[in-house]
């Protein structure tokens, strides 16, 4: 199973963020750059910007989405809801999801980007791209795209920089909430069907935790 993201040119191995210090340090990194008013934007919607990368985040980390399942979401997907059924894109089976943990900060996300677009209801996209066609400015059509997966990891991966990290990528959200599972559960089991694959070995190298066994055995070892 592939452990890499492209960047740069370079191959780079994409970790998991294994400390709570470590994830809210990327979270207060996604704010920042988020932040950064750039040409043309107003304080509000980099305000907005903010609080979409740092939902973005969140829902990946404590759901285990795949980063194509996460940007295609709709409003209407998460809005009151403690949890839903997708069916994901890159397996097609269905499975629940869980919210409850996050039903707050979907709100507060979802009433400051209703504001913001002039939209009520539930036929629009939860990670909207600024990139837009007019036509789909109006309450009857939704914005003509979401934010794609190459975008989503420039955000993690403009934030991963500001904190010094080069092993961030879209993965890592996935790989953070198994990583953090697994500490909390150990329960490989239940993880290995969450995230379809074949045995235990290749869940625990997925989410790192392999990794760390094998530095733990290898703590004290001397000849």
């Amino acid at each position: 199973m592939a452990n890499h993201n492209e960047k740069k040119g370079m191959v780079i191995d994409v970790q998991p963020l294994r400390t709570p210090q470590e994830i809210e340090d990327m979270r207060q990194a996604l704010r920042m750059a988020s932040l950064r008013t750039g040409k043309g934007r107003s304080k509000e919607a980099a305000e907005l910007t903010a609080m979409r990368n740092v939902l973005l985040f969140n829902i990946g980390i404590n759901t285990g989405l795949r980063a194509g399942d996460i940007v295609s979401l709709r409003i209407e997907d998460v809005k009151g809801r403690s949890s839903f059924v997708i069916r994901e894109g890159k397996t097609k089976k269905p499975r629940t999801v869980h919210l409850s943990a996050l039903m707050a900060d979907i709100a507060d996300y979802i009433a400051a980007l209703e504001a913001a677009e002039g939209v009520a209801g539930g036929n629009v996209w939860l990670f909207p791209s600024r990139k837009r066609k007019a036509a789909a400015e109006t309450a009857e059509a939704a914005p003509s795209r979401h934010i794609s997966v190459t975008q989503a990891y420039r955000i993690l991966t403009e934030a991963a920089e500001l904190i010094g990290r080069d092993d961030i990528g879209t993965h890592t959200m996935r790989k953070t909430f198994g990583y953090h599972y697994y500490r909390r559960t150990h329960d490989v089991a239940t993880l290995m069907e969450i995230f379809n694959h074949g045995d235990q070995a290749t869940t625990k190298r997925y989410i790192g935790i392999r990794d760390d066994e094998i530095a733990h055995s290898l703590r004290d070892f001397r000849l």
